[in-house]
C-alpha cells in the first residue's frame, strides 16, 4: 500500500511536470511568433539630417532628443542621426575637444536610452567617445533601443581632420541582432573602403546605419555598398557648414537593390545651407533582408583576396610612377552567337572605324567570349566545340589586328586547358605579344554548368600602359577582386562583359552632387570599380539578341565628383567603337589610389579572408 501511494504521487508529479513544460513551451512558443510578427513585420525607419552648433554638447544633445522624438511620436522604430550629432565636426586637437567627450556607455547614451525605450525603438547617432581607461578619444557612434545600450562603432576609416585628436577605430564592424534586424554601422569616410560595408555583410548585417558629415564622396558610395551587400542603409547628414566644411544634406535611404528610397534635400554651396533638422522617412521591409545580393555573398572566393591584409608601404618599389596618355574604344556589337566568322567581320570593321576616328589609338577592349558570343543554355559539350587554346585561332585573328594598327588588346574566349573550359581573356600588347591572360574568377550560376573558375587575380604590368588588370562579368560584383587589384597597383582595369541586368544597375545618386556629371545609362557596379580601386575601368558590353545585352560600354574614373575626371557611356542600341580618353595614375587628385593604399586599415580586414 505504502508503495502504491508512493505510484500514485510520482505519477501526479510527473503529470504536473508534464502540463507545466507544456505551458511553458507553449509561452515560449507564443512569445517567439509574437517576436517573430515583430522582425516580420514593415516598419519606417527615419534619417535626421541634423546640424549641431560646435562646442555646444549639452544643448545639442537636448535639440536632437527632441528633433528624435518628433520622428518617434509617428511611429518609426530606428532613427539614425549624422557623425559626431552631439558636438559638431571640426577640432584641432585633443585640448580643443576635451570638455566635450563621453563615454559609451555613458551620460549622452542614458539620455537616448529613455527616448529608445519610450518609443519601443532603436536609436543610432554619432559622437565623441573617451574610452575611460586609457583616455583615448574616439570618433564613434552608439545604437541604443528598447533594452537600453546595445552597442558601439569607432570609426575605421578616418578623414585627415580627426585624426588630429581621435585614434583609429579598434572594434572592427560589430553587427547587432535586434528586434528590427541586424544592424550594422558604418561612419562617413568609412563608405570610400568597401572592405568597411563588407565587414558588415559577411556578418549578416540587414541594416548598415550610416551617419556622415559628407561633402559628396561618402554618401555617393552608398547605393553600392547597400547593393553589394544586400542590405538597406539609412545616412544621416549634415545641411550646412562648419569652419569652412560645406557639408551637402542628401541624407537617404537605400534598399537592398541600391535603390533610393528616400532623400533629403542636397544643398551644394554654403549659400544654399540649410541649418534646421530635416527628417526623411522610408519604410524598412524586412521580407526584403533575404535577397539576391545577400546570397551573392555566399559566392565570394575568400581565399583569392589574401593581398587585402597587406599593409603596402609609401615606398613601394612595384608600383608604376609613369603616367600614360590613353586613347582607348570599348567595341559593342551586337554578337551572332556561335559565328566567330561573322563577328571577327565587325570587330575588323569597328577597329579600323575607331582608328580611323582617332589615330592615337592605343587601348581596344572586347566583350567577353569575343568571337563566340555568350553561351549560356549551351551543353558543355557544344561550348567545348568552340573552345580553344590560348594559341588557337581566335588568338592569331587578335594578334594579326594589335600588330596591323598597332594597339594593345584585351579580348576573351573559350579556353581549353585538358579536360578544363574556361571563360578567358587575354591581354596583347601593340606587338602582338601575349602580356597576360586572366581567367574568370566568379562565375554566374549558369557558367559553373561548363566552366570551371580561375584561381588567381593577377595585374599585368606593360611598357605602353602601365599596370592593367581584367575582370569578366560578374567579377565586376565582388569589390575585393578589384580590391586585389588596387593593392597590387592597377592603373587600368578592363571588364569585357555580356550584361543584361542580371546584376548591379543604373547609378540612383543625385545628379547634382558629381561636379562632372554622370551620364545617363552610368551603372553603379561598375563605377564603383574605379573608385574603389582608384584605377580607370573600361567596359566593353554587347547589345540585343534574344537575351537583351544593355551595351553602355564605359569608362568609369578616379573622381568626378570633385572634378577630376568625366565618366563616359555608350548607346544601350548601337553598335558602335566607343572612344575614351584618359591619363593614368593623377598624382596630384586628393585622393587617389596612393592614398587609398596608404590609409586602408587592414588589420580589421581579415574576416573578409577567412575560408
Amino acid at each position: 500500500m505504502h508503495l502504491k501511494k508512493w505510484l500514485v504521487m510520482i505519477t501526479a508529479v510527473l503529470s504536473i511536470v508534464s502540463i507545466g513544460g507544456y505551458y511553458w513551451t507553449e509561452k515560449s512558443n507564443q512569445a517567439q511568433a509574437k517576436e517573430t510578427e515583430k522582425i516580420s513585420a514593415s516598419f519606417t525607419a527615419a534619417s535626421i539630417q541634423f546640424n549641431p552648433v560646435l562646442n555646444e554638447r549639452d544643448k545639442n544633445i537636448e535639440e536632437l532628443l527632441k528633433v528624435t522624438e518628433s520622428a518617434l511620436k509617428k511611429g518609426v522604430k530606428l532613427v539614425v542621426a549624422p557623425e559626431m550629432a552631439t558636438t559638431g565636426y571640426y577640432y584641432e586637437n585633443r585640448e580643443a575637444i576635451k570638455p566635450f567627450v563621453d563615454t559609451i556607455p555613458g551620460k549622452t547614451t542614458n539620455a537616448f536610452e529613455k527616448l529608445a525605450k519610450k518609443y519601443d525603438a532603436y536609436i543610432v547617432f554619432g559622437m565623441a567617445e573617451v574610452e575611460e581607461e586609457t583616455n583615448v578619444y574616439y570618433n564613434s557612434a552608439a545604437l541604443v533601443g528598447p533594452e537600453g545600450f546595445v552597442g558601439k562603432y569607432r570609426k575605421t576609416q578616418m578623414w585627415e581632420t580627426e585624426t588630429h585628436w581621435a585614434a583609429w577605430g579598434d572594434l572592427g564592424v560589430p553587427v547587432f541582432d535586434t528586434k528590427i534586424g541586424k544592424i550594422a554601422i558604418n561612419i562617413c569616410m568609412d563608405s570610400a573602403y568597401a572592405e568597411t560595408a563588407r565587414l558588415a555583410g559577411i556578418q549578416g548585417a540587414e541594416i548598415l546605419a550610416f551617419p556622415t558629415n559628407s561633402s559628396a564622396q561618402a554618401i555617393s558610395a552608398l547605393p553600392a555598398r547597400a547593393q553589394q551587400n544586400g542590405m538597406y542603409v539609412v545616412s544621416a547628414n549634415r545641411s550646412n557648414t562648419e569652419n569652412g566644411f560645406h557639408m551637402i544634406g542628401g541624407s537617404a535611404i537605400w534598399s537592398p537593390e541600391g535603390k533610393k528610397l528616400a532623400e533629403a534635400p542636397v544643398v551644394m554651396t554654403p549659400n544654399e545651407d540649410v541649418n534646421e533638422s530635416t527628417i526623411t522617412y522610408a519604410k524598412i521591409d524586412p521580407k526584403l533582408y533575404d535577397n539576391e545580393n545577400k546570397e551573392a555573398l555566399e559566392r565570394r572566393r575568400s581565399e583569392l583576396y589574401k593581398e587585402l591584409m597587406h599593409t603596402v608601404a609609401p615606398w613601394d618599389y612595384t608600383k608604376n610612377t609613369t603616367s600614360h596618355k590613353v586613347t582607348a574604344a570599348a567595341l559593342q556589337y551586337e554578337p551572332v552567337l556561335g559565328n566567330k566568322e561573322k563577328n571577327k567581320q565587325k570587330i575588323v570593321q569597328l577597329i579600323q572605324q575607331a582608328k580611323d576616328k582617332n589615330p592615337h589609338l592605343n587601348l581596344v577592349v572586347l566583350p567577353e567570349l569575343s568571337l563566340t558570343g555568350p553561351v549560356e543554355g549551351l551543353k558543355k559539350k557544344n561550348v567545348k566545340r568552340m573552345a580553344e587554346t590560348p594559341e588557337g585561332e581566335t588568338a592569331q585573328f587578335f594578334t594579326d589586328l594589335a600588330k596591323q594598327h598597332q594597339v594593345s588588346i584585351v579580348y576573351g574566349f573559350i579556353e581549353i586547358n585538358g579536360k578544363n573550359l574556361y571563360n578567358s581573356a587575354i591581354l596583347l600588347s601593340s606587338d602582338g605579344a601575349n602580356a597576360g591572360k586572366y581567367q574568370k574568377t566568379h562565375l554566374s550560376k549558369k557558367e559553373k554548368k561548363w566552366a570551371t573558375p580561375g584561381q588567381a587575380l593577377p595585374v599585368f604590368e606593360t611598357e605602353e600602359l602601365g599596370q592593367i588588370g581584367i575582370l569578366i562579368g560578374e567579377d565586376a560584383e565582388y569589390p575585393e577582386a578589384s580590391g586585389v587589384m588596387a593593392v597590387k597597383r592597377a592603373d587600368i582595369i578592363a571588364i569585357p562583359s555580356a550584361w543584361n541586368g542580371q546584376y548591379g544597375g543604373e547609378m540612383e545618386i543625385n545628379k547634382v552632387i558629381s561636379a562632372n556629371p554622370y551620364p545617363k545609362g552610368s551603372m553603379v557596379t561598375w563605377d564603383s570599380v574605379a573608385i574603389g580601386a582608384q584605377a580607370y575601368t573600361i567596359v566593353s558590353n554587347y547589345i540585343g539578341t534574344e537575351k537583351n545585352f544593355l551595351g553602355g560600354s564605359s569608362l568609369y574614373t578616379l573622381d568626378p565628383l570633385y572634378a577630376l575626371d568625366q565618366p563616359a557611356v555608350a548607346s544601350s542600341n548601337k553598335e558602335e567603337a566607343f572612344i575614351v580618353e584618359f591619363e593614368t595614375l593623377q598624382p596630384a587628385a586628393w585622393f587617389n589610389q596612393e592614398m587609398l593604399i596608404l590609409s586602408r586599415q587592414p588589420a580589421y580586414f581579415k574576416p573578409i579572408i577567412e575560408e
